[in-house]
């Protein structure tokens, strides 16, 4: 892992609640199949490419998320259209479809899921544009990428964490992938992610970190009952209103609203390095 990708406390054994409210084991079997149907027909689908509409790739999304026993909720004002550089808080493989399911972008991926089964290529039909994490020098590169498509008109998705939190406590938001917001000219449209059960507690359950594993952490929401994702879609900020990538990053950054969680209540001895889910895993030293 390199020296400079951000970490998070959160791990499993610390911060991640077990399944509560079980569902009967038959509907967590189904729910689990149908998540898994999805993906196949995804990847069946994946050399019509850019030729289905964006209202079906909406739809689709938000059928993965609901298929997993998940209700939606969605507030704030509509998403942004154009060229526009989206920025989330970073939880769960489920914030990818959730996403999606409001606007879909292009996402920011790390280069390795590449190479990943299935997952690789979803990612790569889906237009990703894929990040060297390794190798700071190819920073500049990397920006001028995201720049370009945001000049071309193209929504993009970053997580600018960098990792994934727990969802009670969350990361700084790191300020290099607002640099390409700036250079494009382009707005930025922040998106705070939330899970929680249906009677208003916050829920850890979809939490996707430390060395969880993508099974574990699925099987964990389809035998779950109640679960509710919540997309708060924050005011658009326009390009131009703020002078430096440093002032845009806090203007964008959410905040949750569960005091009781910190930094320090999540570390954990033996608490290890976070997951590296998030496609932008950029330090706060990048340049």
């Amino acid at each position: 892992m390199s020296v400079w990708l951000p970490s998070a406390p959160c791990t499993p054994g610390a911060c991640v609640e077990s399944a509560r409210s079980l569902a009967v084991l038959p509907r967590a079997v189904l729910r689990f199949t149908a998540v898994l149907a999805l993906i196949v027909v995804a990847v069946v689908l994946l050399p019509l490419g850019g030729r289905i509409p964006t209202a079906w790739v909406r739809r689709f999304s938000r059928l993965v998320v609901l298929a997993a026993g998940v209700r939606i909720r969605t507030t704030g004002g509509a998403p942004a259209t154009g060229g526009v550089l989206l920025v989330a808080n970073h939880i769960s493989w489920m914030d990818i479809p959730l996403l999606a399911s409001v606007r879909p972008a292009r996402m920011l991926a790390k280069k390795e899921i590449r190479h990943w089964p299935v997952a690789g290529a979803l990612v790569a039909g889906a237009g990703a544009l894929f990040i060297d994490r390794d190798r700071l020098r190819a920073l500049p590169d990397t920006v001028g990428r995201i720049s370009g498509a945001l000049r071309d008109g193209a929504a993009v998705v970053a997580f600018p964490e960098g990792s994934t939190w727990c969802g009670r406590a969350q990361g700084r938001f790191r300020r290099a992938v607002f640099q390409a917001a700036l250079d494009a000219g382009a707005p930025v449209q922040p998106v705070r992610l939330h899970y929680r059960r249906e009677a208003g507690e916050a829920s850890t359950v979809p939490a996707y970190v430390g060395e969880d594993t993508l099974l574990a952490s699925v099987w964990r929401v389809v035998s779950t009952r109640g679960l509710v994702a919540e997309v708060d879609i924050r005011p658009l900020i326009p390009a131009g209103s703020h002078p430096d990538r440093r002032t845009l990053a806090r203007a964008a950054q959410p905040v949750t609203h569960e005091p009781a969680w910190t930094h320090a209540a999540l570390v954990s001895p033996g608490a290890g390095a976070q997951r590296p889910l998030s496609p932008w895993s950029l330090s706060e030293s990048a340049p």
